[in-house]
């Protein structure tokens, strides 16, 4: 038999989740016919035949997560294996975050909200506390398949015992199977580990005062005219940044990443050249991708190539946060819950509406200077009449 193994999907992915297989063992296919549906880094594409011929077995089932390489399906004929695609194979987007350095994934969502003002810092890279046990109760926590910094240390200078094993073992009992996070989540997951363990983030905070917003405005599209306006103010932080080659790259056009928040988890789809549309272009688009993301059938190309990202999470709660920025982006711009706040006008204590405003930025690359001249000019369009 000739057996078709999951192909490289491009830009560093290393598994797909099988979403739907669309022939069955026995079926007669076409070159380039699509052979089964997976999903990774929040897009669902086919798989196509690499040939034609007559299906003897499929791999997999619907659930499982094959990794590169991985065989798919066995086709009738003499012994070969083949782990290519026929025809042109649609470019995926890296599990987002990718772990690809060279390409763009989608970037940002919110890690905690916080309730600061100043610059809050992150180190890249810290590491955990070594967790202190003894061999005899590492091998039971490897018996009861417990991972030792899940639990809580009992003994002297916080030394697991076995009794703290058992004890997480017991209450893990207690909660039932553990959900095992696939799709959208397990990108997230995936992408923010590897934000934590690359990125120097620091966040600066302030507020825009919008008291002088005509009813009616459509926050979002001024948010990114905002954006665009730090940008042209700073453009270093609409970058991407290879720290491996310690690499920046400036980039002149401004491709948002604008947030989504789904149940099924974050989506980060991308909106193109925002400093060259108007208001009207701008929000077409931005309905059409909420659109294309919540049916799940937005490309995969429109999943990736973000330059910077937005985070209106004040939509739903939260004045202040530190957003997370996801390499090779360096910067986010995250908008809080617009409120009425007591502000000094003509020496009098008046009520205005106010827009909080938290940027995160990568601090291997970007200085504090630059991020606050971004976000003060962020905050001067914001102000702006018009």
């Amino acid at each position: 038999m000739k057996v078709f193994k999951l192909p490289d999907l491009g830009e560093g992915l290393q598994e797909a989740e099988i979403i739907e297989w669309r022939v069955n063992e026995g079926d007669d296919v076409k070159a380039d016919q699509p052979l089964l549906a997976v999903e990774t880094a929040k897009a669902i594409v086919d798989i196509p035949s690499p040939q034609a011929g007559r299906v003897a077995k499929l791999f997999g089932k619907k659930g499982d997560i094959m990794h590169l390489g991985a065989p798919l399906v066995a086709f009738e004929g003499a012994n070969d294996d083949t782990g290519t695609v026929v025809g042109e194979m649609p470019q995926m987007q890296p599990t987002q975050p990718s772990t690809s350095s060279t390409r763009p994934a989608p970037a940002g969502h919110i890690a905690r909200d916080v309730s600061m003002r100043g610059i809050v810092g992150a180190g890249a890279g810290a590491r955990a506390p070594a967790i202190k046990a003894t061999p005899a109760v590492r091998a039971l926590a490897r018996t009861l398949d417990i991972d030792l910094a899940m639990v809580t240390p009992s003994g002297p200078d916080g030394v697991v015992t076995s009794a703290d094993v058992q004890r997480t073992a017991k209450l893990l009992v207690e909660l039932g199977p553990p959900e095992e996070l696939r799709g959208v989540r397990r990108a997230m997951a995936q992408n923010m580990a590897r934000a934590q363990s690359e990125v120097a983030a620091a966040t600066v905070i302030d507020d825009a005062d919008i008291d002088a917003w005509p009813p009616g405005t459509d926050v979002t599209i001024r948010l990114i005219r905002a954006l665009v306006a730090g940008c042209r103010a700073e453009p270093g932080l609409n970058a991407w940044f290879d720290g491996r080659a310690a690499r920046r790259h400036v980039l002149a056009h401004i491709d948002v990443g604008i947030a989504v928040d789904l149940p099924d988890g974050l989506f980060v789809p991308v909106l193109r050249d925002v400093a060259h549309r108007d208001a009207a272009d701008l929000r077409t688009g931005l309905d059409r991708m909420r659109a294309d993301v919540q049916a799940r059938k937005i490309p995969p190309e429109e999943l990736r190539g973000a330059t910077i990202t937005l985070s209106n999470f004040g939509m739903i709660a939260g004045k202040y946060a530190a957003p997370i920025v996801v390499p090779p982006t360096v910067a986010i711009l995250g908008a809080g819950r617009i409120h009425e706040g007591i502000v000094a006008e003509n020496r009098q204590a008046v009520v205005h509406r106010i827009l909080p405003l938290s940027l995160t930025f990568d601090h291997r690359v970007v200085t504090g200077g630059e991020a606050a001249r971004f976000l003060a000019a962020a905050i001067a369009d914001l102000r702006a009449l018009d």
